[in-house]
């Protein structure tokens, strides 16, 4: 397939690429990096995501467009600029997609946009579905305003999905990248009361599930990209601790937390209790299930 990528150089869309290169697609990376490629089936295209320009003319005879594009949620403290900046980034670079899908003479057939299991909000207890409405807060509003924006494009006649991704675990990047530093220094263990839900995912899987998407038409709307076993924290630190043999008893106050990183704080101290009901409807094989081997299999990389 001709397949155009967006965020195709970061932590996600760097595993995307490597999928979708394993599998002899044409890609047409987007990107503000001025970058050449010396493998023959991708191609560096300079964009600009607030404006259409020559960029847009790739898309005329595209099988796919995958949308990763939008500011680092837990790059920068979150002031108001700041997270006007995270909404601008996300709903901006959709919309400028969306009319050059538009504009195209042989438009894409799928369009499969990011967003987050931000969107259920925080949810302490209850099992989130693709079927769950959207929760509350800031990360829920933004996912929101992304996907409305991406859903634009079935007025176009194109099939959207809207990856709801969870907190993507692999090497050199990603909240793991985060979390292990302290470990090291003997100072590992959960971030405020360890009760609160991470519904997580292998990278690898986040590349095999979009490569599933490509190629299973009847997947659109909200599809769950996280792995049916989510974890409390509490227990997500404790295996971090056992497999790097550090202990994972320092438990940091949830009011630290709020007092060091402010709003922000709502991305470690809420989670959600989310199963990707759709992809496990669809017959989709996770190479992961459970914490424990993602974890070893990431660490034995990280270590290689």
């Amino acid at each position: 397939m001709k397949i155009i990528l967006t965020g195709g150089t970061g932590f996600i869309g760097t595993a995307v690429r490597r999928q979708l290169l394993s599998e002899a697609h044409q890609i047409y990376i987007l990107t503000r990096q001025k970058i050449l490629s010396a493998h023959e089936q991708e191609k560096f295209i300079y964009w600009n995501p607030e404006r259409l320009g020559d960029w847009a003319a790739c898309f005329d005879g595209a099988d796919v467009v995958i949308n990763l594009s939008g500011e680092n949620i837990a790059g920068r403290y979150w002031t108001e600029s700041q997270k006007q900046r995270i909404v601008q980034s996300r709903v901006n670079a959709t919309r400028m997609i969306v009319a050059a899908i538009g504009q195209a003479r042989k438009k894409p057939s799928t369009l499969i946009n990011a967003s987050a299991v931000g969107y259920y909000g925080h949810v302490p207890f209850a099992l989130m579905t693709e079927g769950n409405g959207r929760g509350e807060g800031f990360l829920a509003e933004t996912c929101e305003m992304w996907e409305n924006e991406a859903m634009q494009a079935e007025r176009f006649g194109v099939r959207v999905v809207l990856a709801r991704l969870g907190p993507v675990l692999g090497e050199k990047g990603g909240m793991l990248s985060k979390m292990i530093f302290p470990y090291y220094f003997f100072l590992g263990g959960s971030l405020g009361s360890g009760e609160q839900w991470i519904s997580w995912i292998h990278r690898d899987d986040v590349a095999g599930i979009f490569s599933f998407l490509m190629t299973h038409p009847s997947l659109s709307g909200p599809v769950n990209v996280a792995a049916p076993k989510p974890v409390f924290m509490k227990e997500f630190s404790s295996l971090l601790g056992n497999l790097l043999h550090r202990p994972s008893w320092l438990k940091v106050p949830s009011f630290v937390i709020r007092l060091i990183m402010g709003e922000m704080s709502s991305v470690v101290l809420e989670g959600q209790r989310v199963v990707p009901q759709k992809l496990s409807d669809q017959g989709y094989r996770f190479k992961y299930e459970d914490l424990k081997p993602a974890l070893a299999a990431i660490l034995s990389k990280k270590n290689a």
